[in-house]
């Protein structure tokens, strides 16, 4: 069995979100854990990954502790007035594996290939990293047919280029994404954007190229519902994906992050910022930077399970739920 669905399992009534949070194998959300990707609609996958980092790593351990902590999400989200389970059948799909642990390039195209064959199974991918480098080969796979829009919740643009000789970092992968026309930049909005400099490099080319940086001052002086109405604006109609890098958040949320900044966005505007992207054609979403070494509460994890879950309601109501509009 592919997909182990809620109901009768040895004949006793089993419904994984109503057992006991600290028991079984810890699995995102709870959710079922997948043996193939047969009958799944939503998949739920961890890259377990740091190779990408500038500076402090740990984010390889995410995955494994956003797991943990999202034993305690529960099935009905209150925000949304929404059970996704209700609707699509959800599935932990275990961690991308990789032959090369130590060769950035290798585990770039091996999460490529792990993607392109979700993406051929017709499975919608909600992704735990890992540091940001991930999101340029799932774009890789997801993609292909041509640029999508992005809504980007982070601390920093991401659009840099080489970096210590490689173009792979964590830095860099909406320059790759641009670049490989994967991702069309007057499509794309960068929401939380701060910190100081080196270079100016990355922002110039997210600002030459078309994209809306809304800067974390410019979120401060707008408000979360004017965010929210140029985030619509920006990515329209079209298939949009959601990246959200914990470090967008302000670091006392989030302090287990390789490369945190001061004075960044709440939780609570974060969440508000995601419920009101609600119908937009969500092809696709990550969490990415959680990195648990830095941050032994597990609290950063856990708001790191808070925003995939909230990621994974949105795409399950606009492609499952009542905002359904595309058939599917």
């Amino acid at each position: 069995m592919s997909y182990r669905k809620p109901g009768v399992v040895d004949g006793v009534d089993y419904e994984p979100m109503k057992e006991p949070r600290y028991a079984e194998i810890a699995t995102f959300m709870r959710a079922p854990l997948a043996t193939s990707l047969a009958g799944v609609d939503i998949g739920l996958i961890g890259v377990p990954t740091d190779l990408g980092v500038t500076n402090r790593p740990g984010a390889r351990h995410g995955p494994r502790e956003i797991r943990n902590q999202s034993s305690l999400m529960r099935a009905f989200n209150l925000g949304m007035k929404f059970n996704p389970y209700d609707v699509c059948r959800i599935a932990d799909l275990g961690d991308v594996r990789f032959s090369g642990r130590y060769d950035l390039e290798k585990q770039t195209a091996e999460i490529a290939d792990y993607f392109r064959e979700v993406h051929r199974a017709g499975i919608i991918p909600v992704t735990a990293g890992g540091d940001h480098s991930i999101t340029f080969p799932i774009f890789q796979a997801i993609a292909a047919n041509g640029p999508i829009g992005m809504v980007h919740i982070d601390a920093h643009c991401d659009t840099w280029g080489d970096l210590y000789g490689s173009k792979f970092t964590h830095g860099a992968p909406f320059r790759l994404a641009v670049e490989h026309g994967l991702l069309d930049p007057k499509r794309t909005i960068q929401i939380g954007i701060r910190g100081g400099q080196n270079l100016m490099d990355g922002v110039n080319f997210s600002l030459d190229h078309g994209m809306r940086v809304v800067f974390m001052e410019d979120f401060a002086a707008m408000g979360v519902d004017k965010v929210i109405e140029e985030a619509r604006r920006v990515v329209g109609d079209g298939p949009t994906y959601i990246s959200f890098d914990v470090d967008g958040l302000d670091p006392v949320y989030a302090p287990g992050t390789g490369t945190p900044e001061v004075g960044g966005i709440s939780t609570v505007d974060a969440m508000r910022l995601l419920h009101g992207l609600r119908g937009l054609n969500l092809i696709g979403g990550d969490v990415v930077e959680v990195s648990p070494p830095f941050d032994q509460t597990g609290n950063t994890a856990l708001v790191g399970a808070t925003m995939m879950f909230e990621i994974l309601c949105l795409i399950a109501d606009r492609h499952w739920g009542a905002g359904a509009t595309n058939g599917r």
